[in-house]
C-alpha cells in the first residue's frame, strides 16, 4: 500500500489517524497543499481530482476519500474494530460520522476557505477554481457554533460519538474540532462533557500524528 498525505491538512490526518489506531505502519508520501504539490501531474495521474488523502491498495486500487479508505482498511484488518461489530453500531458510526462531516467539517472549511489568503480563487478543494464568498465565512462559523452545541448534547449521554466504543467517527470529529482554531473556534469553556471527551481522545497515540 502507498498514503498520500499532507501533514497539514484535516482530512488526510483523518486518514492518518485511523491508520494508526488500526497499528499499521504504511509507505507515506507527502504531498505539500501550501506548495500546491496537489495540482502536479505527478499526483494527478494518482488521483485526477487532485485532493488528498489518497491510498494505493495492495490491489492496486486507488481510494480518495475518507470513509473508502476506512472501508477498505476495516475490511482487511478488522481489528481493532473502528466502523463497529454489530449492525447497530456499523449504522451508528457511519450515521454519526455524516453528520459531523456535514455539521462539523463543512462549516470550519467553508469559513476558513472563504476568508483566507492562501485559497484566494480556491474556496474549494480539486482542479477548478471557485472565487471567495465571504457570507459562506459568515454562515460556517454560525454553523460551527451549533455544531458545538451538537456535540455537547450528544457527550451529555454518549461516552464517544458514535456510542460506547471509540470510532471512526470520534476521530472525524476530534479531527474537526481540533482545526476549528484555524478560524479561531474551540469548544466552550462551559461545554464539560465535550471537552472531557476531546481530552480522552487527544491523550491517545494517534492524536499527535
Amino acid at each position: 500500500m502507498l498514503f498520500y498525505d499532507c501533514s497539514t491538512a484535516p482530512n488526510p490526518r483523518r486518514a492518518r489517524m485511523f491508520i494508526a489506531e488500526k497499528g499499521l505502519e504504511i509507505e507515506t508520501r507527502e504531498i505539500s497543499i501550501a506548495k500546491g504539490e496537489q495540482l502536479s501531474e505527478a499526483f494527478r495521474a494518482v488521483n485526477p481530482r487532485a485532493t488528498i488523502p489518497a491510498l494505493v491498495t495492495d490491489e492496486g486500487g486507488v481510494l480518495t476519500e475518507n470513509l473508502g479508505i476506512a472501508a477498505y482498511l476495516e475490511a482487511r484488518f478488522p481489528e481493532p474494530p473502528l466502523m463497529g461489530r454489530t449492525p447497530d453500531e456499523k449504522g451508528m458510526v457511519l450515521m454519526w460520522n455524516s453528520i459531523v462531516e456535514q455539521q462539523g467539517g463543512a462549516p470550519v472549511a467553508d469559513a476558513l476557505r472563504n476568508t483566507h489568503p492562501a485559497f484566494k480563487d480556491r474556496a474549494i478543494p480539486g482542479t477548478v477554481n471557485y472565487e471567495q464568498i465571504p457570507a459562506l465565512a459568515q454562515r460556517g462559523i454560525a454553523r460551527v457554533g451549533a455544531f458545538f452545541d451538537l456535540l455537547e448534547e450528544r457527550f451529555q449521554d454518549s461516552r464517544f460519538v458514535a456510542g460506547e466504543a471509540f470510532s471512526l467517527a470520534d476521530i472525524s470529529t476530534f479531527v474537526f474540532v481540533d482545526f476549528a482554531r484555524v478560524i479561531k473556534m474551540r469548544i466552550p469553556e462551559g461545554n464539560t462533557a465535550t471537552l472531557g471527551w476531546f481530552e480522552k481522545v487527544q491523550a491517545r497515540p494517534s492524536a499527535s500524528l
